[in-house]
């Protein structure tokens, strides 16, 4: 885990280091989860004072910021943010509110996830997105509640999910609570992001080759406008 968390403020660090005097810039991402304990990295930095908001799209769906039309039924996400030079969790979402996000057609609730970042320092900074209730246990070296459990939310105990399925149920008790492995993600308003793992695999000690050799390779999607 150690090996982990240097290798992501490594990657944070060389994001930085590029993109000092960037104009702040909106950026998308989209992919899969292969279990439901799987943890996806990324790296982001702000030169300066930044407002900065982290959102998803897939569990109602919409339009993201590279205008990119993401289907509903994806899981129920969360979203961490860590200072990357420390690995202290910064601030932690489940879910949006209603004005915030937007509520899925099929289960009637608002489970995608709205992290505002008001006046966020400048520097290196870590999100992870996991899913519901893989939440993490404080700084980024402690893990998350579910690492290491696979497919966590085919047990009865954990869900209500009344058309429950091996994995991406969430906790809404009626159809529609059984999900896709789907994911959609925007980092709005800072001067570089990136991959940094690959998502379909609990995150275990990354080496250097992993985050110089082919993340655009692994199946993600990354746009970003101003």
């Amino acid at each position: 885990m150690k090996n982990w968390f240097a290798a992501a403020a490594f990657s944070a660090a060389m994001v930085l280091g590029s993109s000092a005097f960037a104009i702040p810039q909106n950026y998308s991402f989209q992919g899969t989860f292969a279990q439901d304990d799987a943890v996806q990295l990324f790296t982001f930095s702000v030169g300066g004072t930044s407002d900065v908001v982290l959102r998803t799209w897939s569990y109602a769906g919409g339009v993201n910021a590279a205008g990119d039309t993401i289907a509903r039924g994806g899981f129920d996400p969360i979203l961490a943010l860590f200072n990357a030079a420390t690995g202290q969790l910064v601030d932690q979402n489940d879910d949006g509110n209603c004005a915030q996000v937007a509520t899925d057609s099929v289960t009637g609730v608002c489970y995608d996830t709205y992290l505002s970042a008001p006046a966020l320092a400048a520097g290196d900074y870590i999100v992870a997105v996991t899913q519901y209730d893989n939440s993490a246990l404080g700084a980024l070296s402690a893990g998350f509640l579910f690492q290491g459990q696979g497919n966590f939310t085919a047990n009865p105990s954990f869900t209500v999910c009344a058309d429950n399925q091996a994995a991406f149920n969430d906790v809404s008790n009626g159809p529609g609570c059984g999900r896709t492995n789907a994911w959609a993600f925007d980092i709005l308003g800072v001067d570089a992001a990136e991959v940094v793992t690959p998502g379909n695999d609990v995150p275990e000690p990354l080496t250097l080759a992993l985050m110089a050799g082919g993340l655009a390779g692994l199946g993600f999607s990354r746009r970003k406008r101003a």
